[in-house]
């Protein structure tokens, strides 16, 4: 069976593209990456999720890695989420690792995700994340 992200011949999908001038209204779901420059009104799910500066997102996102240059509005579930310093999110972050540039705009709460599942009774109903390698910590 093709590892997520990749095709069923092995080779590895580009990433999907959402550009600057496209404004979505609707939940996106990817077992590939997704690069977003425009709009979204809508949840988003991928293993590889890449906010520009320009870009908003009006949703929860749910993903292996999320790195965030533009904004969000709603709450991000990922393994890696990376915050630059032009990021905005309005919204709780829930991960296992977690970097923040200076100048990173935060308004929510930060829970580490092992943390987030055992706070809920019956973590299952919580949103899953698509099975792969643990993400490393950049060193």
């Amino acid at each position: 069976m093709a590892r997520p992200g990749t095709s069923p011949s092995g080779a590895r999908a580009a990433p999907s593209i959402i550009s600057t001038n496209l404004h979505i209204v609707g939940n996106l779901k990817t077992e590939g990456e997704i690069q977003v420059d425009g709009t979204i009104e809508g949840d988003v799910a991928a293993q590889t999720l890449t906010i520009g500066s320009h870009a908003r997102i009006s949703g929860e996102l749910v993903a292996e890695e999320v790195v965030v240059h533009g904004q969000i509005n709603g709450k991000v579930t990922a393994r890696s989420v990376k915050l630059a310093k032009t990021a905005k999110v309005i919204g709780d972050i829930v991960h296992e690792v977690l970097a923040i540039e200076a100048g990173a705009h935060i308004e929510g709460q930060l829970r580490r995700l092992e943390e987030a599942k055992s706070r809920k009774p019956g973590a299952a109903e919580g949103p899953k994340l698509a099975a792969a390698a643990p993400a490393q910590a950049a060193g």
